[in-house]
């Protein structure tokens, strides 16, 4: 299969892609006023809470047994290799351009998580259908593909809502203490407060206040036991002042929740047979889920179309830092993902499928993840950031995904 050929494959998807970015651009424009800022921010909270919840469930539901689970474990490997690269790339470029505090969540972001899951949907089904494709019959290419990309996007999804999510809440948290400690006052409340709550917590350890006569008239293995429970509950009264402090909640995001959820149904038997397939008795939640769930896609790349405008109109970011987030996804990830990926092949910790391959190395090409700007609108941190990130990754990903594309398919067929 000749070059050109492949050329024209692998930029089908892309363009796509770009056809529903532009026309959500179009609809934000203050003329047409159907994608504006209110709106895009309610269609952001549907596709938090609803459609990526349900797509990530459904199809993992639909796709993965206990059987493709164990072929494709090095998946989940791969796509954590990825964000940890992408991680230490991304510290290296904000020590370099000395990146503002509220930017650094968005930059580790950016380059952590690529879009694992939108991408990959879009751009297998197309490459299958495609008469020069190099993985075979359409039909049996799109199941397995479809499986393999489900599995990228639920895997993804969860790297992301854990990870990216909290990065982003913290890097706007520390923000805002920033800006806090700014003010003598709040410095000094926020100081006796947390004196106070030190006191509170060591003080009975330390110094229990108990009644000495009292003591003395309990027999000694009351007392020492009576010493050991309170101090136990004080330990637990501690513990859970501590626990108070950490977001437990923002881990189990509805993304993470549904892929938990898509992964029970798939991985049980029993369950599996009462929502899956055409016989199946509960049918109709799996098709309700598929039904939200196909509306995830086109929302989250129009709503990345209406951001793209205000990446037109600002400029609020160093472009060292845009050129190093392209650079970082476009030239040292892919190059560092070919290394990765011929390193399993060699060890022999994958199956030789060359579509499954073809995702493997696509996962260190992909831009970042759209969802990042959903996070940021949720956050109200980095917004406009955002949109120049995407604006340039983006529009850059027309020829850079095409181009990778054509080699990945090169060097596995």
């Amino acid at each position: 299969m000749g070059f050109l050929d492949l050329f024209v494959v692998a930029s089908m998807p892309v363009l796509k892609v770009l056809l529903v970015t532009g026309l959500g651009l179009y609809l934000g424009l203050d003329h047409v006023d159907v994608m504006g800022e209110s709106t895009r921010k309610q269609l952001n909270r549907i596709v938090y809470l609803v459609f990526n919840p349900a797509l990530v469930g459904s199809n993992l539901a639909r796709t993965i047994t206990s059987e493709s689970i164990l072929l494709l474990w090095f998946m989940p490997v791969n796509i954590l290799l990825t964000f940890i690269i992408g991680s230490a790339l991304g510290w290296i470029l904000i020590k370099l351009t000395q990146a503002p505090q509220r930017l650094k969540g968005l930059i580790l972001g950016c380059c952590a998580a690529g879009n694992m899951g939108n991408l990959p949907i879009i751009i297998v089904p197309a490459v299958c259908k495609e008469k020069a494709s190099p993985f075979g019959d359409p039909d049996v290419c799109h199941g397995y593909g479809m499986a393999y990309a489900s599995l990228s996007m639920a895997v993804g999804a969860i790297y992301l809502w854990s990870y990216v999510y909290n990065i982003v809440r913290i890097s706007s948290r520390s923000t805002l203490e920033v800006l806090k400690t700014d003010d003598p006052m709040e410095n000094a409340k926020s100081s006796m407060e947390i004196e106070e709550s030190v006191q509170e917590c060591t003080q009975p350890l330390l110094s229990p206040k108990k009644d000495a006569s009292y003591d003395l008239m309990l027999p000694s293995s009351i007392s020492e036991t009576r010493d050991q429970v309170s101090s136990w509950s004080k330990v637990k009264q501690c513990l859970s002042m501590i626990s108070g402090k950490i977001n437990l909640k923002s881990i189990l995001t509805p993304s993470t929740t549904g892929a938990i959820v898509g992964f029970a149904i798939g991985l049980v038997p029993f369950v599996r047979s009462l929502m899956i397939g055409a016989s199946a008795p509960f049918r109709v939640i799996e098709d309700t889920a598929s039904l939200l769930g196909g509306a995830a896609i086109p929302s989250v790349t129009l709503i990345m179309g209406g951001n793209l405008l205000r990446g037109l109109r600002v400029s609020g970011i160093q472009p060292s830092l845009v050129v190093g987030i392209i650079a970082i996804r476009y030239i040292f990830l892919p190059l560092i993902g070919i290394l990765i990926v011929r390193g399993a092949i060699y060890l022999g910790l994958v199956h030789p499928d060359p579509l499954y391959l073809f995702i493997l190395l696509l996962q260190y090409a992909l831009p970042p993840a759209m969802n990042i700007g959903t996070i940021t609108q949720l956050f109200g941190s980095g917004e406009s950031e955002c949109s120049v990130v995407m604006l340039w990754t983006y529009g850059l990903a027309s020829a850079a995904l095409t181009l990778w594309s054509t080699f990945f398919m090169w060097l596995v067929s």
